[in-house]
Order: C-alpha cells, then structure tokens, then sequence
C-alpha cells in the first residue's frame, strides 16, 4: 500500500483479514501433518488437541469474512474468497499426490503456486488496488508476491529437509512423513546415478523411524539442494525485477530487502 500511496483503514482491515486466513490455514496444516512446533512454540493441536484446533481454525475463517463484510466494496471479499478456494484445491492436489514418486516439477509448482503464493499475490494485489493504484502497477505488485510465494515455499521445501529445526522454528521432516514430493526430491529421482535412485524410493517407502535423516544424508551430497535453491533465486529476481515500475521509496526499498531475505 505505501509504496502506491497513502493507506487507508481498509488496508488495516484488509491485512488483518489475510493474517487470519493465513493463520486458519496454518492451525489446520498442523492438524493434518500432526506437527509440534510452529513459530518455536507448540502448536494448538499439541497443546489443546485436534478438536480446539479445528474449531479454532473455523472461528479465525469466519471471523475474517465478518470483518471483511465491514468494508464498503465487496471486491475484496471476492478476491480473498477466490484466493482461498484456490489454496484448498492447491492442499487438495497434493494430498492426491501423496507418495506419487512420479510427480513432475510442473505439477509440484502447480500444487505450491496454488497452496502457497496465490495468497501473497493477492495481499500484494489488494495494498496496491486500496492505495488507488494504477493497473500496470497492480499487475506488477502481483507478479512479485506470486513469485515471491513461489520462492518462499521452495525454500520452506528445502529446509524441511536440511533446516534445523531450532532456527527454522517448527517441525521438519514432516514432507518426506507424508510422502510430500518436493523439488529436491522430484530432481533427485530425475539426475542421480540409477543405485541412489534406487535407494531414494527405498526409503520414502519405508517406515523407518530414521528415513528422514537417512534421506537428507543422501540428497545433501548431490546437486538437488543446489538446483532448487537455484530455482528460488531466478524467482526472487523476478520478484524484484517486478519492482521497476515503482518509484524509489522507503517502502519499494523494504520490499526489495524482503525478497532478498
């Protein structure tokens, strides 16, 4: 919003609402992958079971939809609507592909452009459309927060696998429990000598109690990792390079700085 113009009350409105979606989304997933730790504290189903969780993630939907219909226009309402239908299909589409070894990195990007950066993309959309901004600047505001959601969510993809969990805040390893393909992995079962392959879906079908770290000891030594951190940064340069159209401001410098972190 300010590096459109001016912010307004719907803008505090409006980011409220999403930080609420956001947050249902976020109890729910740790529900469904029966994580302990999100944001290095425990998580609501750890502490209060998966019936408060649930119930809570309802009362923060509903009670974001209560406080969007506050705002004058309901374009808003429309676009949050649109955007969560959209990350329910994006959580959909992997839990169909669970334990799909098969899985192509078009359709990985498919699942975490929906499940992850249409979000991003759509609070970036509604700061600059309630500043009164210009389309082509809209336009440009949603390419960076797409991309930046799409970087965002393969380096959350990677430190699930090589993050510790002290720094990264929250339980890792929870993809490769679930049958979760990501990149690292979709590259891994495509480049790496035939016997590694071999091994790779070995142990992503197996229930030992140490294959996650037995995967990680496989896929660090090889070009994966590299591959999809290579795959983030061409993105955040695009999230950046997004950013031309904006006069230089404080707020355009913070957005650049965000992208970078």
């Amino acid at each position: 919003g300010k590096v459109c113009g001016e912010l307004n009350h719907a803008h505090i409105t409006l980011a409220t609402v999403v930080e609420m979606v956001h947050m249902a989304r976020l109890v729910r997933d740790d529900v469904r992958d029966e994580a302990e730790l999100r944001r290095k504290g425990a998580t609501i189903n750890h502490l209060r079971g998966n019936e408060a969780a649930v119930l809570l993630g309802d009362y923060l939907i509903s009670h974001s939809y209560h406080l969007c219909s506050s705002l004058d226009s309901q374009s808003a309402s429309r676009l949050i609507a649109h955007t969560t239908n959209t990350v329910c299909e994006g959580e959909l589409l992997q839990i169909d592909n669970r334990n799909n070894l098969e899985l192509s990195e078009s359709t990985y990007l498919d699942i975490i452009t929906r499940k992850t950066a249409v979000l991003c993309a759509a609070c970036c959309t509604l700061g600059a459309t309630y500043a009164g901004a210009a389309v082509p600047i809209v336009h440009a505001l949603e390419t960076y927060g797409l991309s930046l959601g799409i970087a965002f969510q393969i380096q959350d993809d990677i430190l699930d696998i090589v993050g510790d969990p002290s720094t990264v805040g929250k339980t890792l390893g929870i993809d490769i429990e679930k049958g979760k393909m990501t990149l690292p992995m979709i590259h891994f079962l495509s480049t790496a000598p035939t016997e590694h392959r071999t091994l790779l879906r070995s142990l992503l079908r197996s229930k030992d109690a140490d294959k996650a770290e037995r995967i990680r000891n496989l896929i660090l030594p090889s070009s994966s990792i590299q591959y999809a951190q290579d795959r983030a940064r061409g993105l955040v340069d695009r999230a950046r390079s997004s950013l031309a159209l904006l006069a230089d401001s404080e707020a355009r410098r913070v957005l650049d700085t965000m992208a970078e972190f």
